[in-house]
């Protein structure tokens, strides 16, 4: 008897998915008794329609003062201690807050030792439009100074002045490095922090009494105050910038002793992007154990600038593969990349991607599933009939001389047999052998087939 053929076969199982200005009212203000009883002789003689129209102006004018359609932040500026010719910028923000345009005709001061930085006038400015002016100190002697950066213009109020100081000195009591801290471009609802280090720059010991910061979304932390620091000695405090807006926000960092400093301040609040990640869930469907399957997704920008700097896995069985962080997707574009399923065990496993960014919502998830499964491989044999026999036995071995065992439990019948007991990455050795109806079986058959499982 000739043993024929043979065929490894593969069978898969099926995988499972898944206002500047307040108002004052006369009437029922307690006021000390002199003014009381000056008002009082004053008011006595008014006639009754006298006092009504009198009370009308007042409120009408003080309603007028309560909303400027012109404005400007900060409401004034601290220069703190500068040296005598040296000069320090601090920033200013004027906007249009009226629902009509406005034109800026003309900025003055009062005080030659602080200038506002040139501006091209008139200066038109749309309603909700601002303009940032950046308002210069050099003092010219040694002392405190102060001033006036006035403003003139067609909007409901014409004039405002801005109020200006500062001291000069003729050496820094105190250093920070750096000397002004620039955030550049933050994205709203996320911070960003720079460390600014006080040294005392005097030959005895120097005391901070205080730290405070001005300007919208500014803040510092640090060690607690008073604090004194030797000669020479340094210590950091961290200043941190959470824009709360669109544009650019100027501020300063004022530390407050027997000698001043003033650190200048800017950032820019900038529109959050969303970060979008596609498909969502990834599913990877059935995958081989040790075996690898790929999967792409797409991140994609929206709104605004994205910049991703990270991504982790929650399962080493799940690996992105392609990026280097931090990685830059422009508004409104799209990057490609792939995910590797290896499955370490049989059954579903399900894990996930994050991405760490500046985006509206700093981490972005991606879910992951995938099944791991074993694949089950068989071998078919067939071979020639013989004449009187009443069926046939199969005999496998892993070595064509090597010792041979019957693998089928009863007697074959017909001439096919399948080995469904075999394992990936093995080789076997088939032979079969006839039995008659006396029960003599014939010798195996030869040569041996063989059969490599994949």
């Amino acid at each position: 008897m000739e043993l024929l053929a043979y065929r490894p076969v593969g069978a898969c199982t099926a995988g499972i998915y898944s206002p500047r200005r307040k108002v004052s009212i006369l009437v029922g203000m307690r006021l000390p008794q002199s003014i009381l009883q000056s008002l009082s002789v004053r008011t006595v003689h008014f006639p009754p329609i006298g006092l009504a129209v009198l009370l009308l102006v007042l409120v009408s004018v003080s309603a007028g003062a309560a909303t400027p359609q012109l404005a400007y932040a900060p409401m004034g500026l601290r220069f703190g201690d500068i040296v005598v010719g040296q000069t320090e910028s601090l920033l200013i923000t004027v906007t249009n807050s009226g629902q009509t345009s406005l034109t800026i005709s003309a900025i003055t001061t009062s005080n030659p030792e602080f200038t506002p930085s040139q501006l091209s006038l008139p200066l038109s400015l749309a309603a909700g439009q601002s303009v940032d002016l950046s308002i210069r100190f050099t003092p010219a002697a040694i002392g405190w100074t102060s001033g006036t950066i006035k403003f003139s213009s067609n909007a409901a109020n014409p004039t405002f002045t801005l109020q200006v100081e500062g001291t000069g000195v003729s050496s820094e009591a105190v250093t920070a490095s750096p000397s002004m801290a620039s955030f550049g471009n933050v994205a709203i609802g996320t911070s960003a922090t720079v460390p600014v280090v006080l040294t005392n720059a005097r030959s005895g010991d120097f005391t901070l009494s205080a730290i405070t910061t001005t300007g919208s979304g500014f803040s510092t932390s640090g060690p607690a105050l008073p604090l004194t620091l030797a000669a020479g000695q340094s210590v950091t405090f961290k200043v941190t910038f959470t824009p709360q807006s669109h544009g650019t926000v100027g501020g300063n960092l004022f530390v407050a002793s027997s000698r001043s400093l003033n650190v200048p301040l800017t950032g820019t609040g900038t529109a959050a992007g969303q970060l979008v990640v596609a498909p969502v869930p990834l599913n990877f469907g059935s995958v081989a154990i040790g075996k690898t399957e790929t999967e792409p997704i797409t991140m994609s920008a929206i709104g605004a600038t994205v910049s991703v700097s990270s991504a982790s896995s929650s399962s080493s069985q799940f690996v992105l593969d392609g990026p280097s962080f931090p990685l830059t997707i422009p508004a409104g574009e799209s990057v490609s990349f792939n995910v590797a399923f290896t499955p370490q065990s049989s059954g579903t496993v399900s894990g996930s991607l994050s991405f760490g960014s500046n985006a509206s919502t700093p981490q972005t998830m991606e879910s992951l599933s995938g099944v791991g499964t074993v694949t089950a491989y068989s071998v078919n044999l067939f071979w020639n009939s013989s004449t009187d026999v009443v069926g046939y036995n199969v005999y496998r071995s892993i070595a064509a001389n090597g010792t041979y065992s019957k693998i089928n439990s009863a007697l074959q019948a017909n001439t096919a047999y399948t080995d469904s007991t075999v394992v990936s990455g093995q080789t076997y050795y088939y032979a079969a052998t006839s039995v008659n109806s006396a029960g003599q079986e014939s010798g195996r058959s030869t040569p041996p087939v063989q059969a490599t499982v994949p």
